[in-house]
């Protein structure tokens, strides 16, 4: 398993609940095909992976970045009221901090050399020239804080290459190997994004047959985010569109980003009457490239009250 971090740090995974603890609390898990069988609580599954169980939730895919060229918007949605994105009373991100987890062995050959392209993105974004994230900041919880950027927002990477990604993961698994990435940072609660990339030839949740290049959720421990290898699915996920084959991971990453600060838990932070979140109204229009001072990045406007529509920067 190879780590980003220095000095490299192993953890070995804990605070995981056995099948029989989990058993005596009344979650009984059943067979299924995907090894995610759902437990007593609608929504709430046991995954086995890693040599563990792992206790996770899943409440649908949120944020869903569709395939480009299909039912998507395609002008700009004019504000209500005001601004679009209305607050459910729930938690936004502070003191974001990005967690790039590359699930299986896959990985460990990166021809295109996605993993990079992710890391420099997330090396660039929160830092002083990054005014395209701070357009997040004006979204406030109960607590009165917004996004806040103080530097760099990653806070690792990991190739999580003890055995190769499924070639069909549920939902449920998706949720487990983000339990599973935020074990091995040590991290929890909203504040943090796991990210989690399937490697090429990948299916994770049907994609792209089911319509989506990624979206993202809670998992009752953590955000994180369904990251196909989205140019698996060429220009259908943004291949192409501003400057190279990689726009995709920049602009369906940087999506669903963003919808992460501001309904970490979704979606109990702000989104719009019916539904969508801060990417979503944005999605696919006015695609430009950002400079970061890790490189240019394309990436696409998100929802601003303040602006009254979509904007690129603050």
């Amino acid at each position: 398993m190879r780590d980003s971090r220095e000095p490299r740090t192993v953890r070995r995974l804990t605070g995981i609940a056995t099948a029989a603890a989990l058993a005596t609390a009344g979650l009984v898990a059943g067979a299924g095909s995907s090894n995610a069988a759902p437990a007593a609580a609608p929504g709430v599954h046991l995954v086995t992976t890693h040599g563990q169980v792992q206790r996770v939730e899943t409440h649908g895919r949120h944020g869903v970045v569709p395939l480009k060229g299909s039912a998507h918007r395609t002008a700009a949605r004019p504000a209500a009221g005001g601004g679009d994105l209305v607050y459910g009373g729930g938690p936004v991100q502070h003191q974001v901090t990005v967690y790039l987890v590359f699930w299986g062995n896959q990985w460990d050959s990166d021809g295109n050399g996605v993993q990079q392209y992710e890391t420099d993105l997330f090396n660039g974004l929160g830092t002083g020239q990054d005014t395209w994230s701070t357009v997040t900041s004006q979204y406030t919880d109960s607590s009165g804080a917004g996004p806040a950027f103080n530097g760099a927002v990653l806070g690792g990477t990991w190739v999580d290459d003890s055995a190769a990604a499924p070639g069909s993961a549920a939902q449920a698994d998706i949720a487990a190997e983000a339990n599973v990435g935020a074990q091995h940072f040590g991290v929890s609660g909203t504040d943090a994004q796991i990210v989690v990339m399937s490697p090429s030839g990948t299916s994770p949740d049907g994609f792209p047959n089911s319509g989506f290049c990624a979206w993202h959720d809670w998992n009752g421990t953590v955000s994180y985010t369904n990251m196909p290898y989205v140019l698996d699915a060429g220009s259908g996920c943004g291949a192409n569109s501003v400057g190279g084959q990689l726009d995709g991971f920049s602009i369906v990453e940087g999506h669903e980003y963003a919808e992460s600060l501001t309904d970490p838990e979704p979606s109990s932070g702000w989104v719009a009457s019916d539904g969508e979140e801060n990417g979503d109204l944005c999605a696919w229009q006015n695609l430009a490239a950002v400079s970061l001072p890790t490189g240019s990045f394309a990436m696409q406007p998100t929802w601003s009250n303040a602006a009254g529509g979509c904007a690129m920067s603050s």
